[in-house]
């Protein structure tokens, strides 16, 4: 790791750029490559932010890079089989590979039942077991910690679960770039994305206005809450296949690596 003093103090919680090599991190592949153009809108919104939402599993990590979310979702779907629940679950639903959408099926028809309570429940130790297998994403680390040392605020917004989230963080030494703005799944159900709740409770924890913030997330539902809280949206996409979906759902600032958003954050330093 190097440390390199900034040019001008700013206030915060620490006063270095702090790089880091992206070795055992989720490796870049082929989104596509940025225009001058595209270049120029991460810079505008980078510059324009000064609180920054952040998306947990995609953006700062792969939770299930070792723990895979397929199989986790097979795994409460039989579950549910197994008490006799079978005919609770679609088809489609039972075919899912996201266990986010087979508890939120569940909470539709079951809402604030003990049987949603032990299913998220269940969810989240899957996911604590993930959380010592994920895998960083490519540039996230620095980026969090370079953002911080420039003096803008940083929160988490996600649809997981508040405790692997601070587990994954105090893993990697960045806890406090956000503690205590940790904001994950509530019993409320409800209120995952694409709701806003998360945002809306961050935003007024740092009391900020929804035009001074940037949410990065990874998928429609990130989009769509950014937009329901009036937030500005920068996706970013791993791959070809989840920029299109960020595309066809309307999102117009996608960047396929997190470098190109460290840049324009070390520009403003």
């Amino acid at each position: 790791m190097v440390r390199r003093t900034l040019g001008n103090h700013h206030d915060g919680p620490d006063t270095l750029l702090v790089t880091s090599d992206t070795t055992q991190t989720d490796q870049v592949t082929s989104a596509a490559p940025q225009t001058r153009d595209d270049t120029e809108r991460v810079r505008a919104l980078v510059a324009r932010a000064r609180v920054v939402l952040w998306d947990f599993d995609g953006p700062v990590c792969r939770l299930f890079a070792g723990h895979s979310a397929e199989g986790v979702a097979s795994d409460l779907v039989e579950w549910l089989e197994g008490r006799g629940l079978h005919g609770l679950l679609t088809e489609q639903e039972r075919q899912s590979l996201d266990p986010h959408a087979v508890l939120r099926a569940v909470d539709l028809r079951q809402r604030g039942s003990d049987l949603v309570a032990e299913l998220e429940e269940r969810l989240t130790k899957e996911e604590l077991k993930a959380a010592p297998l994920a895998m960083p994403t490519a540039y996230a680390d620095p980026l969090i910690r370079t953002w911080t040392a420039v003096g803008s605020r940083l929160a988490i917004t996600t649809n997981n679960s508040p405790r692997v989230v601070r587990e994954y963080l105090t893993s990697r030494g960045l806890l406090g770039c956000f503690a205590p703005h940790v904001y994950g799944r509530t019993r409320e159900l409800r209120h995952l994305k694409p709701d806003p709740h998360c945002l809306n409770r961050a935003l007024h924890a740092l009391g900020a206005a929804p035009s001074a913030a940037l949410m990065i997330g990874d998928t429609p539902s990130d989009l769509e809450a950014a937009r329901r809280a009036d937030v500005p949206f920068l996706g970013y996409a791993r791959n070809r296949a989840k920029e299109k979906l960020l595309r066809d759902a309307g999102a117009t600032d996608v960047v396929g690596s997190l470098e190109t958003v460290l840049d324009a954050v070390r520009g403003q330093a």
